[in-house]
């Protein structure tokens, strides 16, 4: 069975079991089986429904007392047929009996003559008991039908010797007996089929789409992938190790030869959206040898045994159709340690597909030309026996990229958008401007201002496009709805001139690239948004610059409004969090001493230090966050022209960014390499704009030359 494979190119979904299984009847068939259920139905009712007449002739159903009362009367029965001792046929003849006591044929069957004449109503129509249609009735028991009729007879004065015969017959009808068997056979092909599209869903890829298929493996064959490694941009690292297994599986002899072994696999580590997936499509698109795909998910079904059959089933197919890689996305789904995922023990199901996965990987079983690709985000919950060399030799980190990355990131999605200008001016500035972003939210800031553009019916995507793109990636949807009175909008604007003042005079802590006050979803009335640095290891002096940044919003109102809102909440619990680990993990407390009690785990039941400890941790840590917090008070008491200034230029604008807190705020003292890349981008000759609302004009705004937003007064960016 045959389907489309992943993006890059098609795909066939040639899985470990071989040919093609059923799918579930959609729509159209179930309404299909669904009105040939009722029709069927309504034949079976037409067909058992009729069964009281015979011969093809019409009948008249009538009771058993209107045939004693009146039809036995009129002297026209012939004959009693009872049928299968439950329907019994009246046969009738068009002239009335001219026996003793029922009076001479042709008599008016008045109150003087001896034929009692029918009468009308009760169902009873004289014309149609004329006719040589028969009558039929139901009875419940053949012994009282003789009794009662015998009883009628001697009433009308009839002789017994001149009784209406009653005669017996056994009758069988095809049609009727199919008609009862019918709902049973309908009910049975149903749970068939339902039982069928169950197995073609869950069984896997092949066989005969029955259930005995649901240990199938689902991974699919990837075919005829279109990605290749020059598609892939900022990671250069990760590229040269993955095509190390690519090379090693078209010319393993090169390896070989020196005694060196085919490593069994690599695990691909990072944060979501770095391009984990992207390259293990590009190792597909390059490689000539096989390769199957499956999703870690995939292994785990409602059935005992399934995902160890799976794995199993995967295994051989890759063994049949060696040199070949497998790639096993998100393989925490499976991994996951054991012992920690639930209360199964060593009978969950998780578990025993783990421990299928551990043998196949590195067992009795050869896996000799088969490499596996595994990706995840959360390595840290991985099982250690799955890590271990022999199964898992490399771990690839795919981290977030550098500005140098993103450049070529950039330069890649930028490729198919109508710039204004070069590519290359683009793709450096937004760079810049995207520090932290991953490959995923690279994609989405440059398809975020293609539709912004569409949205203003600008001819080409601009500087302002891809602001207002930046700015809803990082912040979310701007709160058109949200109305702030004059005193709040006051009260955000020097909170979020706070944290960018304190931010830019601090040496240690992240420059500031821009500040708004426009409310947005994730950020609430306002924020600023700074330049983090690429660096692993912090001192002391640069966690509490970092504290003093964090607190200089709520210090900006006490200095400001002797006043303080609820509006630092969040920025509370940052500095807390990074006190508590500053004393208690880091070891920079002189009262706790070089001491490290953990991560502090939610889930810890227990803490590894007394009372006595933890209220001198507390104490500790309410000291830090006092210090720092009082000298941000001190910084914007020293600085408060400047903070006001600022504040005003928030009031007026909405948003501003680094050329504006240059102006007002000065050259930044400590300018380190990440700042100085940024500063020496700038946007060129683009016209720049305060502020981008995300809501089209009321009216079309006339097409202009070199302009993002046309009727706007273009004020060229300071070189």
């Amino acid at each position: 069975m045959k389907a489309e494979g992943g993006s890059g190119g098609g795909g066939s979904s040639e899985g470990g079991g071989g040919g093609g299984g059923f799918k579930m009847p959609d729509n159209d068939q179930l309404i299909r089986i669904g009105l040939a259920a009722v029709g069927a139905t309504i034949l079976t009712y037409a067909v058992t429904g009729g069964e009281g007449g015979g011969g093809g002739r019409s009948a008249q159903q009538i009771s058993m007392q209107h045939f004693l009362g009146n039809v036995l009367a009129s002297g026209r029965v012939r004959k009693l047929l009872v049928v299968n001792g439950s329907v019994v046929r009246v046969y009738v003849s068009d002239d009335p009996l001219g026996r003793e006591g029922f009076g001479d044929p042709g008599s008016n069957g008045g109150s003087d003559s001896g034929f009692m004449s029918p009468p009308s109503g009760g169902g009873y129509t004289p014309s149609a008991e004329a006719s040589s249609s028969a009558f039929y009735f139901s009875i419940g028991s053949v012994d009282q039908l003789e009794e009662k009729i015998d009883a009628a007879q001697a009433a009308l004065g009839i002789k017994s010797r001149d009784y209406i015969p009653v005669q017996y017959v056994q009758e069988t009808s095809a049609m009727t007996e199919l008609g009862r068997f019918l709902p049973t056979l309908l009910l049975i092909g149903f749970f068939y089929m339902l039982s069928r599209g169950v197995s073609g869903m869950s069984g896997g890829m092949g066989g005969m789409g029955g259930m005995m298929n649901v240990g199938k493996s689902k991974a699919v064959k990837a075919t005829k992938v279109l990605t290749r490694f020059k598609d892939v941009a900022g990671l250069q690292e990760a590229k040269v190790e993955i095509m190390e297994f690519v090379d090693i599986l078209k010319n393993p002899e090169r390896y070989t030869k020196l005694g060196a072994k085919i490593p069994r696999g690599a695990l691909l580590v990072g944060p979501p959206g770095c391009g984990k997936t992207l390259l293990a499509k590009a190792t597909a698109g390059e490689s000539k040898a096989p390769f199957y795909s499956i999703s870690g998910s995939d292994f785990i079904e409602m059935f005992v045994g399934v995902g160890p059959s799976r794995v199993r089933d995967l295994f051989a197919t890759a063994r049949a159709n060696a040199p070949c890689l497998i790639f096993i996305d998100e393989i925490d789904a499976i991994g996951r340690a054991r012992g920690k995922g639930g209360f199964g023990g060593g009978n969950d199901e998780r578990e025993n597909t783990l421990n299928q996965l551990l043998v196949e990987l590195d067992g009795f079983s050869s896996t000799s030309g088969v490499v596996v690709l595994a990706g995840t985000n959360r390595p840290d919950i991985l099982d250690k026996a799955l890590l271990r060399p022999g199964r898992f030799d490399r771990q690839v980190g795919v981290d977030k990229p550098d500005i140098q990355g993103r450049t070529e990131i950039f330069r890649v999605h930028l490729a198919p958008l109508k710039l204004q200008g070069e590519i290359e001016d683009y793709a450096k500035k937004l760079a810049a401007l995207t520090p932290g972003f991953s490959g995923a939210e690279v994609a989405n800031v440059c398809n975020e201002a293609a539709l912004i553009a569409a949205r203003f019916g600008r001819e080409s995507v601009g500087r302002e496009s891809f602001d207002g793109a930046i700015d809803r990636v990082i912040a979310g949807l701007e709160k058109k709805d949200l109305t702030i009175d004059a005193d709040e909008r006051r009260v955000v604007a020097f909170h979020e001139a706070g944290h960018a003042l304190t931010g830019w005079m601090l040496e240690h802590a992240d420059p500031v690239m821009k500040v708004s006050i426009v409310p947005r979803g994730r950020a609430a009335l306002g924020y600023s948004q700074s330049l983090p640095r690429d660096v692993a290891l912090h001192t002391e002096q640069q966690l509490s610059d970092t504290m003093c940044m964090a607190l200089g919003g709520r210090a900006a109102e006490d200095v400001v409004f002797n006043v303080v809102s609820t509006g630092a909440q969040n920025d509370m619990e940052r500095v807390t969090q990074m006190a508590h680990q500053q004393v208690s993990v880091f070891g920079m407390s002189e009262a706790i001493g070089p001491l490290s009690f953990g991560g502090g785990d939610d889930n810890q039941l227990f803490r590894p230090y007394s009372e006595k400890t933890a209220q001198l941790i507390d104490h500790e840590v309410n000291s830090i966050v006092s210090v720092s917090y009082a000298r941000s008070v001190a910084l914007l008491e020293e600085h408060k022209v400047k903070l006001h200034a600022l504040a005003e230029a928030l009031l007026e604008k909405e948003v501003i960014g680094s050329e504006d807190l240059v102006r007002i705020l000065g050259p930044r003292m400590e300018k380190s390499k990440e700042y100085m890349e940024f500063i020496d981008v700038h946007w060129g000759d683009v016209p720049s704009r305060a502020n981008v609302k995300d809501e089209p004009p009321s009216a079309s705004p006339p097409k202009g030359e070199g302009k993002d937003e046309p009727g706007e007064t273009a004020v060229p960016a300071p070189a």
